[in-house]
């Protein structure tokens, strides 16, 4: 939270951003942000990021990050139309909550 406002990303090549979100394109910018900027208060991610990596591949650098920095997971959630690629962000994601409580 910044100034008393909660702190959104959006994680999509694609859609359009909602209201209220800060967008990412790409694992680039994903981790680009969260160095720069620190863990937000809410991830909305996408899987499928074009040819390179995916939203998976940006969960993994969350839930390690998480851990180099002792930090909690932040809320979540997976819009991506991809279902294996979403279950496979939230098992990461929730099983990194369930270790680190």
């Amino acid at each position: 939270m910044k100034n008393n406002v909660l702190v959104k990303l959006y994680l999509d090549d694609l859609r359009p951003t909602p209201n209220g979100y800060l967008r990412v394109y790409s694992y680039k910018e994903f981790v680009k942000y969260i160095l720069n900027n620190g863990i937000p208060d809410f991830i909305s991610f996408d899987h499928d990021l074009g040819i390179e990596e995916t939203g998976y591949d940006c969960a993994k650098f969350l839930v390690e990050y998480c851990l180099d920095h002792n930090l909690t997971i932040p809320n979540f959630t997976v819009h991506s139309q991809n279902p294996v690629g979403k279950e496979n962000i939230e098992k990461l994601l929730n099983n990194f909550r369930k270790l680190n409580k």
